[in-house]
């Protein structure tokens, strides 16, 4: 839990640096853009619930603040709203044969410090985004497969709760970072981006009457960037 807390106010310290200090070249430079791409997500169950990839989309559109150059860094601030699906695909082991997998569709909305190190203009430059994030389920679907009928009587520890279970929690929060390249053209940037999203909030309750003590979503993306300048 204390490393829990650490992470957290490293990110939100990290999120408000850019807007607080100027030490460098001032730039004021406003950009937009759209993301697209693939996740593969999963939710870390007490007790546990054994998982395999579970693939999904994303995708949005975002906007950029670059506030200054310090040597060869250039930090701007940055804001998501994007579409996101987690959840969970369930590895089911114990002879029964079937398949259980669930889509949670979410609204997320991430608040980055976005740092670049590269060409600020024209070629190529890296990039760490880092901060806070919060989201919103808009909806969720259970798929049942695999061999009928449907049988949970051998479930490892018995763990069959989260079936046909609604959501306890449609707000989540948690912490996601990035590492990207972006090549910079005279008609906008080009970019590729790898990023993971832990969250520090659950999506059932967790008091000590309720069955899971955790259930918190974590996801991997890969997304293409494309960014344009709002500035003359």
């Amino acid at each position: 839990m204390k490393k829990i807390k650490f992470a957290v106010i490293i990110a939100l310290l990290l999120a408000v640096v850019p807007a607080t200090a100027q030490i460098g070249d001032f730039r004021n430079v406003f950009s937009a853009g759209f993301t697209g791409g693939a996740s593969t997500s999963s939710v870390s169950f007490v007790p546990t619930i054994k998982q395999t990839f579970s693939p999904g989309l994303t995708g949005g559109f975002l906007l950029r603040y670059t506030s200054e150059k310090y040597f060869w860094l250039i930090s701007a601030t940055q804001l998501e709203v994007n579409f996101a699906q987690r959840g969970w695909t369930e590895l089911i082991e114990d002879g029964s044969g079937n398949e259980y997998t669930r889509v949670i569709n979410y609204i997320e909305i991430p608040f980055f410090t976005h740092l670049g190190v590269g060409r600020e203009y024209r070629g190529f430059q890296g990039y760490l985004n880092i901060g806070p994030q919060i989201g919103f389920s808009i909806g969720d679907k259970e798929y049942y497969g695999g061999k009928l009928p449907w049988d949970v009587s051998n479930r490892p520890n018995n763990v069959i709760e989260q079936y046909g279970k609604e959501l306890d929690n449609n707000f989540e929060y948690g912490i996601a970072g990035g590492i990207g390249v972006e090549m910079k053209t005279g008609i906008g940037s080009f970019g590729l981006e790898g990023r993971y999203y832990f969250g520090l909030s659950d999506i059932y309750n967790n008091s000590k009457r309720d069955y899971f003590a955790r259930s918190a979503n974590s996801s991997i993306s890969l997304r293409a960037v494309y960014i344009f300048s709002l500035s003359r």
